[in-house]
């Protein structure tokens, strides 16, 4: 964060030409880390899931595990099986600190204090608000802390809770879908309580193929069997669609050798 200050404010063009290189070669270390912790936690998810359905709540630790990318790695995985998730590292001082991301329905934080009321000292500290919090416990606890935390989430959450759901604010009529529309929806501040719209559509899968072995990169035929050509990508997703789909997307600026080209970012598929 002090690099980043500091290139921001500094008012030497050179200096902040050093800073920028600073913070992009961070940002890329930190990217390379995050990717590997997250085949590593896909890996420990095997053995969590020998049936193919994730509990009600995930605790994951693996010693190698980097402190600082576990809120990351815990977003992902949240998002991909919509479960409460904390991802713990081992920190200097000997202790694990988790970073959990939550689901709607179940408070995190509020989960927390209810595990450490019915496990006294089993947290060290902990803090958050309701989709997000983290903890510090010692390591030999991890096994009591993931099932305190799934005896919440069994408690609280219904199998309509634990189905993931998307939102999408309907078709998006053909004379839209151009880089106009991305950059006025782009324009505005979205958020909590006030998403960024996502739309729906059904189209015709026409080519999909992966990229660097983790994408699932679409080509689609968006408006009926005359319609338009698209492209579409879904990060971090590796299994195929059906032919024939129907796509939760955002829109997005796809920029290649000097070319713009807007595609569908893709949320869910049905």
């Amino acid at each position: 964060m002090t690099l980043g200050i500091e290139c921001l404010l500094t008012d030497s063009p050179g200096r902040a030409q050093e800073l920028a290189q600073q913070l992009d070669a961070i940002n890329r270390e930190r990217r390379n880390v995050e990717a590997g912790m997250r085949e590593q936690a896909e890996a420990a998810l095997e053995h969590l899931m020998p049936e193919g359905d994730p509990p009600p709540a995930l605790v994951l630790f693996d010693p190698e595990f980097h402190e600082g990318v576990v809120g990351i790695v815990a977003g992902r995985l949240k998002d991909r099986l919509h479960r409460p998730t904390f991802v713990l590292a081992l920190g200097s001082d000997g202790l694990l600190k988790g970073s959990g991301r939550s689901i709607p329905g179940f408070h995190l934080r509020d989960a927390l204090d209810l595990v450490t009321k019915r496990h006294p000292g089993l947290l060290k500290r902990f803090g958050g608000h309701a989709m997000a919090a983290g903890c510090t416990l010692a390591e030999e606890d991890v096994d009591t802390f993931d099932q305190a935390l799934q005896q919440v989430a069994r408690e609280w959450l219904d199998a309509a809770a634990l189905t993931r759901t998307v939102a999408t604010d309907g078709p998006l009529p053909l004379q839209y879908f151009n880089a106009e529309t991305v950059q006025t929806l782009d324009d505005v501040v979205w958020g909590q309580g006030f998403p960024a719209p996502v739309f729906c559509d059904e189209v015709d899968v026409v080519q999909q193929r992966l990229v660097a072995e983790k994408h699932l990169k679409l080509r689609v035929r968006h408006g009926g069997p005359q319609g338009t050509l698209r492209d579409a990508i879904w990060f971090g997703h590796t299994d195929p669609v059906p032919d024939r789909v129907r796509l939760a997307y955002r829109l997005s600026v796809d920029e290649f050798q000097g070319q713009q080209r807007v595609q569908m970012v893709v949320e869910a598929a049905q």
